[in-house]
């Protein structure tokens, strides 16, 4: 059994050691075969070396490959294509993995036989004081879906997913009009379509947020990947949204005409699925798109 690790970075040379020291140390306790595979987006620092000298160190099989800065999901989408893992779980650079994170790993697949439609197991993730990034799951090792947990089941915060190679290969990140970003949501949401998950209450990822992190600049990845975002939550509102919390519904709708103010595109309902949905919509419209613009300088978009 083999589990790919796909990790996209750009200058950040001196976290990979951290993810380069979990990964050994997590091999030294487990039956599972591990590659890891990193997307160089572009980098100008000494990204390469650092890599070169993990290789040289032939513990661990990695595998390198770089591309001109075209953003993570574009990375994503090619070391999927090039992994040979049963399972694969993608690693941002400034995170690693918790102590015994692929032991429990494993545990959970072999805990677990009946895994038919199931695309992702899910873990939580942890920052570096110990504390759980988001809510625990209601139960353990129950079955959701991504859609559900967060608008339905109010669930919270990051999570960690070890996805089915053979349904992950299936997928990849939609961007739109050339952006570099987009939630991944977006692609979650259909792979929910046809597969589930299983949740699971253990930590296996902590997690180190950067300055230059996509987390910690939202306002700036709105503002350069409006398409993406306005697609997103055009698609949520096609949804059937029986069972959605209001503040859940309001959230979206609202986010639905932020983006819409930022590409500019024509007040819609035709989209808008539920009655409920297009009321509330219609009734936020004026001053959302008031809001959006006070906000954010529209025309540099």
């Amino acid at each position: 059994m083999k589990i790919s690790i796909l990790t996209p970075t750009y200058n950040r040379a001196n976290l990979l050691k951290n993810l380069y020291k979990s990964i050994l140390e997590n091999c030294t306790n487990c039956k599972l075969q591990v590659e890891w595979l990193i997307m160089d987006d572009g980098s100008k620092d000494e990204t390469k070396l650092m890599v070169e000298r993990f290789i040289s160190d032939k513990k661990l099989e990695i595998k390198y490959f770089y591309q001109e800065n075209s953003g993570k999901m574009q990375a994503l989408n090619k070391l999927v294509q090039k992994c040979n893992g049963d399972f694969i779980i993608e690693c941002d650079s400034d995170d690693y993995f918790s102590n015994n994170a692929f032991e429990t790993i494993e545990e959970a697949i072999e805990k677990d036989k009946n895994l038919e439609n199931i695309y992702a197991l899910v873990f939580l993730k942890y920052d570096q004081n110990g504390n759980n990034m988001g809510n625990k799951f209601p139960e353990n090792e129950y079955e959701s879906k991504m859609f559900d947990l967060y608008f339905k089941e109010g669930e919270n915060g990051e999570k960690a997913l070890v996805f089915f190679a053979d349904v992950r290969k299936k997928y990849k990140h939609e961007l739109e009009h050339n952006e570099k970003f987009v939630t991944e949501a977006r692609m979650y949401h259909k792979m929910d379509v046809k597969y589930k998950m299983i949740c699971i209450n253990k930590p296996i990822m902590i997690c180190e947020y950067q300055k230059d992190g996509y987390s910690k600049n939202i306002i700036k990845q709105f503002k350069n990947n409006p398409y993406g975002y306005y697609k997103y939550f055009q698609e949520i509102l096609e949804k059937d949204m029986k069972g959605v919390k209001f503040s859940k519904r309001l959230y979206v709708i609202k986010h639905y005409i932020l983006f819409g103010k930022l590409i500019n595109a024509k007040k819609s309902l035709n989209k808008i699925m539920s009655t409920k949905n297009k009321i509330l919509y219609c009734l936020l419209y004026v001053p959302g798109r008031i809001k959006t613009k006070m906000k954010f300088d529209v025309k540099k978009i």
